[in-house]
């Protein structure tokens, strides 16, 4: 082995190492960026969030400029199945975040990469402060009713009363059919007794389960 096929190693293995250094750098901050905006976050998620960019920029590496590697690489890709439930708009676009960095990062562009991703971050950190998600006054409120029972309008009286808005979300069977659960979204008004409410709805389905509480974050989907 020549000078210059060990200089030139040296010199790819020195790229290789600033890039997955600064791929974890980017990692790190879209990672701060999801726990930050995060009431509730994923440990999984959060550790995704951090390999993805030092994963793809690897992968990048390797296939440039190699067309059969890329293709190979494409036909890896393609038999990978998530099987999970939706994520949220937010997580979605976090992983796209996160990715992207990893991809720029993995053509070359290290320092464009980090730059990109960090002023990427602050936005969505910003935008998050600025406009924080409307759920302090929204609630998500399950009423299980009996199968013969028509619900269409039969708490609009109560809710008329008690809400500023109603919607219902979705109505599904539980309980093999013998049962339906509607979820609505509601806004109390205020100064409105929460009790008051879910006692009168308890008197219109037969005192079946009520349960009332805060809109779970995995409703925002992509």
């Amino acid at each position: 082995m020549n000078i210059l096929t060990q200089v030139s190693m040296l010199s790819s293995l020195q790229n290789a190492g600033t890039g997955l250094i600064i791929s974890l750098l980017c990692g790190v901050i879209v990672a701060v960026v999801y726990r930050i905006g995060t009431n509730r976050p994923s440990k999984f998620m959060l550790i995704s969030t951090l390999v993805v960019p030092a994963i793809v920029q690897v992968v990048i590496m390797m296939v440039n400029g190699n067309i059969g590697a890329g293709v190979a690489a494409a036909g890896a890709f393609s038999l990978v199945r998530f099987r999970s439930i939706p994520g949220s708009s937010r997580d979605i676009c976090m992983l796209f975040l996160a990715m992207a960095s990893g991809l720029v990062c993995g053509m070359g562009f290290m320092w464009y990469a980090l730059v990109f991703t960090a002023i990427l971050g602050v936005v969505i950190a910003a935008a998050e402060k600025l406009v924080p998600p409307n759920r302090a006054a929204m609630r998500q409120l399950k009423i299980v009713i009996p199968e013969d029972m028509d619900y269409d309008g039969a708490f609009d009286e109560i809710f008329k009363e008690y809400t500023t808005s109603s919607n219902l979300d979705y109505v599904k069977t539980i309980r093999m059919g013998t049962m339906y659960e509607l979820v609505y979204i509601i806004a109390f008004k205020a100064g409105k007794s929460e009790k008051e409410m879910l006692d009168k709805i308890r008197c219109k389905n037969g005192n079946l389960t009520i349960s009332c509480g805060m809109i779970p974050n995995s409703k925002d989907e992509l």
